[in-house]
């Protein structure tokens, strides 16, 4: 397997840190690949992830966002496992293990909600980037902006 050294980047780019790190974490196989999950655009700015957490209650699971970070994390006690179970297991295939999977969200993406149904961890993202943000085209001895979203132009009134 190929590794690749990246801290001359640490050492050379000033504020594109998040990005080194982001190589960096790709570049690193995830070998576990549980729980398995989906991820779709649902349009332009909205997207689903969808993870199969078949045996976990919503009490069981965890979803944290930090800066550009998605977390999800799910766990049962040991005690609570031997709660549930009535008999001595023959052959195990549906795995109750704690995992945890992180997902770099771009900028201005957002959790909208989450919701477990049917073995199945949907968690809604939207993009929405700040109108202060959005590209604007002045229009010369006019006075007015209009803002460009796509290529649609929407007119703005001037400030």
């Amino acid at each position: 397997m190929t590794t690749f050294d990246l801290s001359p980047l640490y050492r050379t780019a000033i504020g594109f840190d998040r990005m080194a790190d982001m190589l960096s974490n790709a570049a690193r196989v995830d070998s576990n690949g549980y729980p398995p999950y989906n991820i779709e655009s649902l349009g332009e700015d909205r997207y689903r992830i969808t993870m199969a957490v078949a045996g976990f209650s919503p009490d069981d699971i965890d979803i944290v966002t930090e800066r550009n970070t998605l977390t999800v994390s799910g766990g049962k006690s040991e005690s609570e496992e031997k709660e549930q179970r009535e008999g001595e297991f023959l052959y195990r295939g549906i795995a109750t293990r704690s995992f945890e999977r992180r997902f770099q969200l771009a900028d201005h993406v957002e959790v909208e909600g989450a919701n477990l149904e049917n073995g199945l961890l949907h968690i809604e993202l939207k993009r929405e980037v700040p109108e202060q943000m959005k590209p604007r085209k002045i229009e010369i001895g006019s006075g007015k902006s209009r803002l460009i979203e796509g290529e649609r132009e929407k007119k703005v009134k001037a400030a």
